[in-house]
């Protein structure tokens, strides 16, 4: 099969992102210039750099309450910072819960029963108890093709690394098992892992 996207897929369902698998999930916090907390997942994310440490996001759609984008994006349009906190598996629940497209009023923190603890170098929640999270400061934001697609990248600024996912000091992701995003309403557990050296290696 072949589709040109401009044409449409002629399938029951959009392929695009069950193609891109598996993707990482960030997770998103943020606080508002009004003190008020946002927290959800975004699966157009990954690192980009390493040196200064960089990672970025994408949103790519509008609430009404938001104009043109979603909490996230208006909140760090607001304070130039954001935190993300990488889910677990056993977080996935309290992770969809986050997903929905609730009123910008609304802590979702507090709606999925989430323990939050304060940044250290930025001023915004983390989540507690993740395995990891990745205090941001915002570089840039790109609007992308299309409607409502913006890119968010941010150099990060402090690292949490849960203390039970260290083991003869690497961080080692079997300890927690990361959540993946796939396409359509599936997701994917990481439960094990190889190594391969590099050619010269």
């Amino acid at each position: 099969m072949f589709y040109r996207p401009e044409d449409g897929h002629g399938l029951p369902h959009n392929p695009f992102n069950a193609v891109v698998t598996p993707r990482p999930i960030g997770w998103i916090s943020t606080r508002g210039s009004d003190g008020s907390e946002n927290l959800a997942p975004y699966s157009f994310f990954n690192a980009v750099a390493y040196v200064p440490p960089q990672v970025m996001f994408a949103s790519t759609s509008a609430k009404e309450d938001r104009g043109d984008t979603k909490d996230s994006v208006a909140n760090i349009r607001d304070t130039g910072v954001f935190c993300v906190n990488i889910v677990e598996y056993a977080m996935r629940d309290a992770m969809n819960q986050t997903s929905g497209a609730w009123d910008r009023d609304v802590d979702e923190f507090e709606l999925a029963g989430i323990e939050r603890a304060e940044c250290e170098t930025i001023a915004c929640s983390r989540v507690a108890r993740a395995p990891a999270n990745l205090e941001c400061r915002l570089t840039r934001i790109v609007q992308l093709e299309g409607a409502h697609n913006f890119a968010v990248f941010g150099e990060v600024t402090g690292v949490h690394l849960r203390d039970d996912c260290l083991i003869d000091g690497v961080f080692d992701v079997l300890r927690y098992n990361p959540l993946s995003r796939m396409g359509y309403r599936d997701y994917t557990v990481v439960r094990e892992k190889f190594s391969l050296k590099r050619p010269g290696e």
